[in-house]
């Protein structure tokens, strides 16, 4: 009963906010740097960055999109790593790696810095980065709820990747999603995570703190960094940095 009165109330919110959703052309939408990526004409050093952006029209008001971008030392580009579910129609996968800007805003939407490492090491980081990538189990799949999808992907990457102790949103839908597993480590890739399908589950971590996940829709507290997380509106509590030379969190994040 619980779950289904929490999805009814997210989905009323949701068509609420939809309601203000302009019928702009996606296609003419700001895809622009918003200035949180390093200038990699002037950062010699490799960098690895976490993204996160609320997604396009109605579906932003559940979620967000989210990616991994990173720069090996001397590079004169970032490469980006995601999933976008409409490639499926012309393609058998969903995973894209391409050469764009890091911070570039998603159709519009301003992305949130969730993770920066930089430096020494990182270049290893890269290699397990793209190997993650290419292991990827549902590449040639795609679901909006409650996974597998763009953050799914994201949070199969983390997993392997656990230096960069990247704390997805609670609006990151499909983050819990493990496919046929039921136990995982938490997306960051530190504490442990039961999840059922994406559906139900439950995760504790010194990263992301503890959460419950019911329907997909995310619930968490995090005694850590003094947090709360909820479904929708996102992460709520006092800034904190992301790694150094970063810039720190909102205090209401994604």
């Amino acid at each position: 009963m619980l779950g289904a009165s929490l999805a009814t109330l997210a989905l009323a919110l949701a068509a609420v906010g939809a309601s203000g959703v302009r019928a702009a052309d996606w296609a003419n939408a700001s895809q622009a740097p918003v200035g949180l990526a390093p200038d990699p004409a002037t950062t010699r050093e490799a960098v690895v960055q976490v993204y996160a952006a609320r997604t396009w029209g109605w579906r932003g008001t559940f979620g967000v999109h989210s990616w991994i971008a990173a720069k090996r030392a001397g590079a004169a580009a970032f490469t980006v790593y995601e999933v976008v579910g409409w490639r499926l129609r012309w393609s058998d996968s969903a995973v894209v790696v391409s050469a764009r800007a890091a911070d570039a805003r998603w159709f519009g939407s301003a992305p949130e810095l969730l993770a920066d490492t930089r430096g020494a090491g990182v270049e290893g980081l890269i290699d397990r980065i793209e190997a993650a990538v290419v292991a990827y189990p549902h590449a040639a799949e795609y679901r909006v709820w409650p996974g597998p999808n763009s953050n799914t992907f994201t949070a199969w990457v983390l997993r392997r990747v656990p230096e960069l102790q990247a704390d997805l949103p609670p609006t990151a839908i499909g983050k819990d999603y493990l496919g046929d597993r039921i136990f995982a480590s938490a997306p960051s890739g530190s504490g442990v995570q039961l999840s059922l399908a994406g559906l139900l589950g439950i995760l504790a971590s010194d990263v992301e703190g503890l959460e419950v996940n019911i329907l997909g829709l995310s619930f968490g507290v995090n005694p850590f960094d003094f947090s709360l997380k909820l479904p929708l509106i996102g992460r709520i509590g006092p800034q904190r940095r992301v790694g150094a030379g970063s810039a720190p969190y909102a205090t209401q994040s994604q």
